[in-house]
């Protein structure tokens, strides 16, 4: 009995992850297959002859490398900036005497969280607008920025309360100021956190479409998840050309996950429990 209690929750997990799967399974093996008569007419299956020019054709014609390019680039600055940013902030309020002050900043944070993204999309319109940055990279970064600050202070400040006085009063007394304390002490201790922080933040600014389909319309500006949605028009519903593309815009994410998921549940957990 005790080891059927243990198998029953793997066995729904394990059911979960086939579904999740699945239509990625489509996905990948459509994508070296020929054309849709091929996919229509073994859908599941493996290809009789694999066919690897659906890659180099999205890659190269459909200019899926400039769209990456742009996914990467916007992904990786807005990320490293909202870590900058927030881990100051952070600082701020979890190592500095200022309770009152910090109490009422770090309310405002959480605040912040409670706003959905989609419903500040008009007003951040207008505040680009007035900015005259639409229709540039800048016009993503800066709303990208700003909306992971709350979370990624959440996440940094909970990690900096667990970290001992101790380190902070001998760094003064060898004479650093809170610049040098902040940068040389508690950054690199922080370095677990800002790794989770760093990677929810890329991949949510990897997968946003909203703002950045209404933000640039330079075809040459856009990213990848908003010149993926006009790729079925584009190519005639080419389904194994559409795949391949698919499987790029896919496959950064796994790789991410795969190599720094233990980093991801070791930054979300850290500072939760102290001992």
């Amino acid at each position: 009995m005790r080891a059927m209690k243990k198998l029953i929750p793997h066995i729904f997990l394990m059911a979960y992850l086939l579904v999740i799967l699945y239509p990625f399974l489509f996905v990948l093996f459509s994508s070296v297959k020929t054309d849709n008569q091929s996919i229509a007419a073994n859908p599941f299956g493996l290809p009789d002859t694999f066919v690897l020019d659906n890659y180099v054709n999205a890659w190269v014609n459909a200019k899926i490398s400039t769209y990456f390019w742009n996914s990467l680039y916007i992904g990786v600055l807005s990320a490293c900036l909202s870590i900058l940013f927030a881990a100051m902030l952070a600082f701020a309020i979890t190592r500095m005497r200022y309770n009152r002050i910090s109490a009422i900043l770090f309310q405002c944070i959480l605040l912040g969280m409670l706003i959905p993204n989609n419903s500040l999309m008009l007003p951040i319109y207008g505040i680009m607008r007035q900015l005259d940055i639409l229709n540039t990279h800048m016009a993503l970064i800066l709303p990208y920025v700003a909306n992971a600050i709350p979370f990624s202070v959440i996440i940094l400040a909970a990690f900096m309360r667990s970290l001992p006085g101790e380190i902070e009063e001998a760094a003064v007394i060898d004479g650093l100021r809170s610049g040098g304390l902040f940068a040389r002490i508690i950054l690199p201790l922080t370095v677990p956190a800002i790794v989770t922080v760093f990677i929810i933040n890329f991949l949510g600014n990897w997968n946003e479409f909203l703002l950045a389909n209404y933000f640039l319309s330079n075809d040459e500006l856009r990213t990848l998840p908003v010149r993926m949605v006009g790729f079925r028009d584009a190519y005639n519903m080419n389904y194994a050309q559409m795949s391949a593309g698919i499987v790029f815009s896919v496959l950064p994410v796994l790789i991410i996950y795969a190599i720094l998921q233990e980093k991801i549940i070791e930054g979300v957990t850290a500072g939760s429990v102290k001992g």
